[in-house]
């Protein structure tokens, strides 16, 4: 789940939901057990409150069963607040959890500031051949692994089939047709065409890249949001607002976004995998037939979306290791990615979970697949993470008529600079 790429989390927040890890396992601290496992890990899980996160605690309690005297401390924690959250816990070598859900950007800032257990040679690793080499990407820093892909995800545009059949239009796409399919969808039913998350940049990212844009270009360590393509990129999204193809919002997002959807307010939103659990949720998708699927609309450059998903990380300080470890191989087995799949619709991270039958037979992970495979990497450095921050202040000043494109994109590519010492 993705319900804020931006972590804004003030150290205040540490006091709100953080919960102590501990241990009495009989490890010495290596990864070698001394016997049976047991004692507590605690895990700090980012997924979606009231739908993932049922998923994935039964999925936890699931692996007490298999080690009983092991007690999982299951702690949900907001994905807008766990990257800061995570880094002020390590960094005072308290209340960090054993194990945290970490977004792929976030991995390698957390191993790059010490924050991670070096997994290479431990079970935490097992079958690691299995794993997507995509989706192995985002775990590696500095020839070590430093985490488990868990899932792994991308966005398309999510579609209202009943009201594409009511307004007579084709899903669209390019931008070009998004305009024209929104327009007949206004006078046809008196409904927005599209709902455009505007307190987000990861929801910018297709249409940057659609305009053959990135934020920056690792291999020659420079930065790029502030080339023509980034220009145009946003004098994109802004006259989407603007002609009225699209709403859009300042705050909130995600739920205004999700609601507007779900109610039929608008036809269509961009969106991944993480969001498909609460869309059936939506009196819209009662059926959930009426859900249509396809990928992101082209820009006058190219199609592209970009390459999510979440990895499982354990804390170098943990107290509990071995317990650790081997929470982390169950939770991303081919088998419990199944699991993961048929009640979640989320893609696996392991090319032999896609071969069984509950992975096989569900329609969404049959659409976003080739578009994980073709999907945009973002560049796996320890400031990744950090890239957001500027960028989605900036974002929200063009769609919201604060800014021009051009005072946007420079200013972001101004605090990139700042940011990446030396980059040009």
């Amino acid at each position: 789940m993705r319900r804020g790429i931006t972590a804004t989390a003030l150290v205040a927040a540490l006091a709100l939901a953080a919960t102590a890890c501990g241990s009495d396992n009989e490890s010495d601290g290596t990864g070698k057990s001394s016997g049976e496992l047991s004692g507590t890990v605690t895990w700090w899980d980012t997924s979606t409150a009231g739908s993932e996160d049922k998923v994935f605690k039964k999925i936890a309690e699931d692996f007490e069963k298999k080690h009983p005297k092991v007690d999982v401390k299951y702690v949900n924690v907001p994905f807008g607040d766990a990257q800061n959250k995570f880094k002020n816990a390590a960094q005072s070598g308290s209340d960090a959890p054993d194990v945290i859900r970490s977004e792929v950007a976030w991995t390698p800032e957390f191993a790059d500031l010490g924050y991670l257990a070096p997994l290479d040679g431990t079970t935490a690793l097992k079958g690691s051949d299995d794993f997507l080499k995509q989706a192995a990407a985002s775990t590696k820093y500095k020839d070590k692994t430093y985490a488990v892909p868990q899932v792994i995800d991308s966005m398309g545009i999510f579609y209202n089939k009943k009201i594409f059949k009511e307004a007579g239009v084709e899903v669209p796409k390019t931008v070009d047709e998004l305009k024209t399919v929104s327009k007949k969808i206004k006078d046809k039913t008196g409904k927005t065409g599209m709902y455009l998350r505007g307190d987000d940049a990861y929801w910018f990212l297709s249409f940057l890249y659609g305009e053959g844009g990135d934020m920056v270009d690792a291999s020659t360590k420079s930065v790029t949001i502030d080339n023509p393509a980034g220009v145009k990129a946003m004098k994109v999204v802004k006259d989407l607002v603007d002609s009225g193809a699209a709403k859009t919002d300042a705050t909130d997002g995600w739920e205004n976004m999700q609601a507007s959807f779900k109610d039929g307010k608008v036809a269509m939103m961009i969106n991944g995998p993480w969001a498909v659990a609460d869309t059936y949720a939506g009196k819209e998708f009662k059926d959930k037939a009426n859900l249509g699927i396809a990928p992101v609309p082209a820009g006058s450059a190219a199609q592209g979306a970009p390459q999510g998903g979440h990895n499982l990380a354990v804390y170098a300080g943990s107290k509990n290791l071995d317990a650790s470890y081997a929470f982390v191989d169950y939770m991303t087995s081919a088998e419990t990615q199944a699991k993961v799949t048929k009640e979640l619709s989320l893609l696996p991270t392991r090319t032999s979970a896609y071969a069984r039958q509950d992975v096989v037979d569900n329609e969404i992970v049959g659409f976003f697949k080739p578009v994980v495979e073709t999907a945009v990497e973002r560049p796996w450095i320890p400031e990744t993470g950090s890239l957001f921050a500027p960028l989605v202040t900036e974002y929200t000043k063009v769609l919201t008529g604060q800014a021009t494109p051009e005072k946007a994109t420079k200013t972001t590519g101004d605090s990139y600079r700042k940011l990446l010492k030396g980059w040009k």
